[in-house]
């Protein structure tokens, strides 16, 4: 019978690509989320019943421990940008991560890979940073041959990153961004997963691995980028930390008066995350050890932002065109 391994939150964006490379490899494929319905895309990962998305409550020992029931590997994706709500950052990256490794070492399952993020740390001021830090220290106390990946900013046509700032490219001339000087080494999404699938596989050695793409930019200098890429022109602005956080406390604000209809598009949190390089620390394992050679970030953009050109998938005519008539 053919392995079996469990990805809580395998229908999101890094959890899909997790979730397709094992079931090309063979493997039958557990999606643990908590709308099932809603990760249905996943089904198609392979052939007819080997890749299921089930019902899974992180914050909850049965649940979690029913979805993991004669797993070979376990794969942690879950992660969280809300502070508050019964989904926060505690809940999830810090005890709902320690309870998957606890649950795994006690049902004998064999391996366990840890999505984290760089700048992961237990001194940090970022709430994010802390308990992704403390998530980490609950899964090598009770999993101590866990593969945990952090992954700097990561890219892909799902992303949150590159397509939310192309989208703010047609509301008007100006581009925002709050930390333009700050690096980022940004990592595409099927090299994360491809190391992801090693560390199922037993195929990368137990320990912590920083996980960056070949280049590190600023962040005005990756939406510059980005702006090459779709052809558009703008102004970028590079908003002060000081201003920034005052932008974030009222639109927090504002997310409490509505009840959490309005959620804020920048948190006090991000703006303390965005004081810090985003970038694979000196001496850090990383994609090198496992003999990956990550994509650089500027041949993917292209395959998943043309949509948000001028003329979209027509742009390239349309130049062809001018060209010809010059």
């Amino acid at each position: 019978m053919s392995k079996l391994v469990t990805i809580y939150g395998g229908s999101g964006f890094v959890g899909r690509y997790i979730a397709r490379r094992m079931a090309k490899a063979g493997w039958r494929v557990r999606v643990a989320v908590r709308r099932p319905n809603e990760a249905m895309h996943v089904k198609p990962y392979g052939v007819v019943g080997q890749v299921e998305p089930l019902f899974c409550n992180i914050r909850d020992d049965d649940s979690v421990r029913a979805v993991m029931q004669g797993a070979d590997a376990v794969v942690n994706c879950v992660g969280t940008f809300d502070r508050k709500g019964r989904n926060n950052f505690d809940a999830v990256q810090h005890e709902g991560a320690e309870r998957i490794a606890r649950l795994a070492a006690e049902e004998g399952v064999g391996r366990l890979v840890h999505v984290s993020a760089i700048g992961a740390d237990l001194e940090s001021s970022s709430i994010y940073a802390r308990t992704k830090a403390e998530g980490e220290q609950g899964i090598l106390e009770h999993f101590p041959t866990a593969v945990i990946l952090r992954p700097s900013v990561i890219f892909g046509p799902e992303d949150g990153f590159f397509n939310r700032f192309a989208s703010m490219t047609r509301l008007g001339p100006i581009l925002p961004v709050v930390g333009g000087e700050t690096k980022f080494q940004t990592v595409y999404v099927d090299d994360v997963a491809k190391a992801a699938e090693m560390g199922i596989k037993g195929d990368a050695a137990s320990g912590i691995y920083e996980l960056g793409g070949p280049d590190v930019n600023t962040f005005r200098e990756l939406m510059q980028q980005m702006l090459g890429v779709i052809r558009r022109r703008r102004l970028i602005a590079n908003i002060p930390f000081w201003i920034a956080n005052i932008m974030a406390g009222v639109m927090e604000l504002v997310q409490i008066i509505s009840l959490g209809i309005i959620p804020p598009q920048l948190t006090r949190d991000q703006v303390k995350n965005l004081r810090v390089d985003n970038v694979v620390a000196d001496g850090a394992k990383g994609f090198a050890d496992l003999g990956i050679e990550p994509v650089a970030t500027e041949a993917v953009l292209p395959d998943y932002l043309w949509r948000f050109r001028p003329a979209g998938q027509y742009e390239a005519i349309k130049e062809s065109a001018e060209n010809l008539r010059a």
